[in-house]
């Protein structure tokens, strides 16, 4: 295909989206499958107008593919409740950890024993595939920063931390295979690949985002006609903590999700103070008879709240791209049993099994965990990681393989999850309903 072809398909499909936006709301099923539909129609399995080769554009995949993500944590980030709460965040930081640990193992067992691949290359595929993902996942996933929904919460703060807490298990998997220093025993491995890595970003973006709330909210304080670009501010902020987090050998990507937490948080609470402040002065003020007695509710502006939208507008833009992009690097003979295989396992027991193991000791009801326990969308999360992976000296036979693996898990991932999301969840909200008030 000519660029000229590339610009009529891509602009195309976004006119076609654009204009169809409340008709794809009605359909049962996702935009992702259809993106994914015209990139399989003008792929190879189709009519072959292009192919897109993952292994020989892994760098730009990786880049594309890592703003992306970032993009997505940082949008999650800034619409998470308010308080937060160890006794609400415990499921999702239950299903990070533990559960991504169990999907990790079980992955890697099945890739040893079944598909014949090495320990440490089935270890690194259990890493790629086990985050969930906060691109694709957008009808399970919070909406705005006032949704207070527990599936939808315990969803999106699974998917903004294990895209984070994945990474030191890709570097266990990446070590076994001798592309990585583990360190005499795995020390190194515990003591910097988990341990620092893993504190360092959290406390990088808590700081970081809590700071840039502080700063801000500073300044319009001082003079109502100092304007903020609330967007060039998210998008710093995500910039910042990044770039610090690798430059200090943290996890960027829980550094990124954590400082739109901490942004999000910290802003809330300064306006509540504020508005304490307000109605306290304006009652003092009409004791004296110098102020009317209704103050201005106004909520006032926040960087997070004014840089939502346009992220999520580059989410929405970045979702078309890449799943195109999917559909066109696949060909009728991707979808082999060893692949197709692996997603069947991942969705049907690996994710299942996983998540009741994690939640097992907790509160949650059987009907949420059921939820959770299928809605563990793969996407843009894995591309990337398999994409490091490819960059830091993965085998090219090895990267082949891992390629047609993650690509089919993927696109089952679309097709399955795309096409269940809305049944499913409006008959758990109907069952919500029929519960009892508590």
């Amino acid at each position: 295909m000519t660029n000229a072809h590339w610009f009529l398909l891509v602009g195309g499909l976004l006119l076609t989206r654009g204009l169809t936006a409340s008709l794809l709301q009605r359909l049962p099923v996702t935009p992702a499958i259809i993106y994914l539909a015209v990139g399989l129609l003008v792929g190879p399995t189709v009519l072959n107008l292009f192919h897109f080769n993952p292994l020989k554009e892994s760098a730009l995949l990786e880049a594309l593919t890592e703003v992306v993500v970032l993009i997505s944590l940082f949008s999650a980030g800034i619409k998470m409740p308010v308080p937060v709460s160890l006794a609400r965040w415990r499921t999702p930081i239950l299903l990070a950890t533990v559960s991504m640990a169990v999907s990790v193992g079980m992955v890697a067992a099945f890739a040893y024993y079944f598909l014949g691949l090495p320990l440490g290359a089935g270890v690194l595929l259990g890493a790629i595939l086990a985050p969930t993902d906060p691109v694709l996942a957008t009808d399970v996933q919070i909406r705005h920063p006032g949704d207070h929904d527990q599936l939808r919460f315990t969803l999106t703060c699974e998917a903004g931390m294990n895209d984070g807490s994945a990474f030191p298990l890709v570097m266990l998997g990446m070590g076994l295979l001798g592309l990585h220093d583990l360190g005499e025993f795995g020390l190194r491995w515990a003591l910097v690949d988990v341990l620092w890595a893993t504190l360092a970003g959290i406390a990088i973006g808590v700081v970081a985002g809590a700071a840039l709330a502080h700063l801000a909210w500073k300044l319009r304080g001082e003079s109502a006609a100092h304007t903020l670009m609330d967007d060039f501010l998210g998008l710093g902020l995500i910039g910042v903590v990044y770039g610090l987090s690798v430059q200090v050998d943290a996890w960027g990507f829980l550094a990124v999700f954590f400082a739109a937490v901490a942004l999000r948080q910290t802003e809330l609470k300064l306006a509540g103070a504020s508005q304490d402040s307000l109605n306290l002065t304006q009652t003092e003020r009409i004791e004296a008879g110098t102020a009317n007695a209704t103050p201005d509710n106004e909520p006032p502006p926040t960087v997070s709240g004014g840089s939502l939208v346009f992220k999520e507008h580059m989410e929405r833009l970045s979702e078309v791209m890449l799943v195109l992009l999917i559909g066109g690097t696949l060909f009728l003979d991707s979808w082999s049993w060893r692949a197709v295989g692996l997603a069947l396992f991942l969705f049907m027991v690996a994710r299942p099994v996983s998540v009741l193991a994690s939640l097992w000791a907790t509160r949650a009801s059987w009907p949420l965990r059921g939820m959770v326990g299928w809605f563990g969308v793969r996407g843009i999360g894995s591309l990337y990681y398999l994409m490091y992976a490819i960059q830091h000296g993965l085998p090219e036979d090895l990267a082949l393989e891992l390629i047609q693996l993650t690509l089919i898990a993927v696109s089952l991932s679309i097709l399955f999850h795309g096409t269940s999301v809305k049944p499913l969840m409006s008959r758990f909200w109907r069952y919500r309903k029929r519960l009892p008030a508590s």
